[in-house]
């Protein structure tokens, strides 16, 4: 049995096109059904739901033979024990800084003020701004990052932007780019070993439909 982590959303949506050129078909949509494991066409593959966030974790322990996961996923969990084959150039976004549009962000930083910078993406931010020299006080947040330059908890939060609406919505701007995002294979190095047919041919059908 092939069982791979998937989280809902937009990464689901996106390596199903991906599946389908390996010739699998997921058979429940997750959005209707209340299972958290899903059966397709092929009876040795199955497809397991988890929180974004916990996939590298679903497959560094063999809960999941692999799985695809956000760059940002992975840096935050520093992708210890975990093969990382491709790059699939699905889910694409970028992280960035953004703050209240009458916040002079630069001025801050030429200034050496110290500026909170609220976020769910600590080890990004924080290897970030040391890089730059840029001294912050992080605040971790799982929720709405927008709320807080508004409410005046942070000048700052370091996210995930797509297309800026949100941003512009709430009045924040973007100040800064820290990196592209795209979502990548990974895959348990013990499965690779035990199920290294299958494992390959699956990698290999990705590899040939994943967007370039």
């Amino acid at each position: 049995m092939i069982t791979l982590a998937l989280s809902k959303g937009r990464i689901f949506e996106e390596t199903l096109p991906l599946l389908r050129a390996a010739g699998i078909e997921v058979l429940e949509d997750p959005e209707t059904s209340r299972k958290l494991i899903l059966t397709t066409n092929q009876p040795e593959v199955r497809v397991v739901l988890v929180r974004a966030s916990d996939v590298p974790t679903y497959v560094q322990y063999g809960g999941a033979d692999l799985g695809v996961a956000g760059r940002d996923v992975l840096l935050e969990h520093d992708g210890e024990g975990l093969y990382q084959p491709l790059d699939l150039n699905i889910a694409r976004c970028r992280m960035s800084v953004a703050t209240r549009d009458d916040f002079d962000y630069a001025a801050a930083v030429k200034q050496g003020s110290r500026i909170r910078v609220a976020t769910k993406y600590t080890a990004i931010a924080r290897d970030h701004f040391a890089n730059k020299g840029v001294h912050v006080d992080l605040i971790k947040l799982y929720g709405s990052m927008e709320l807080a330059p508004l409410t005046g908890l942070a000048e700052a939060i370091v996210d995930l932007v797509s297309t800026g609406s949100t941003l512009k919505a709430n009045r924040l701007v973007e100040v800064e780019r820290i990196m592209d995002i795209s979502s990548r294979l990974v895959v348990n190095q013990a499965a690779l070993k035990l199920k290294r047919e299958p494992l390959r041919r699956l990698i290999e059908a990705f590899a040939s439909a994943s967007p370039k």
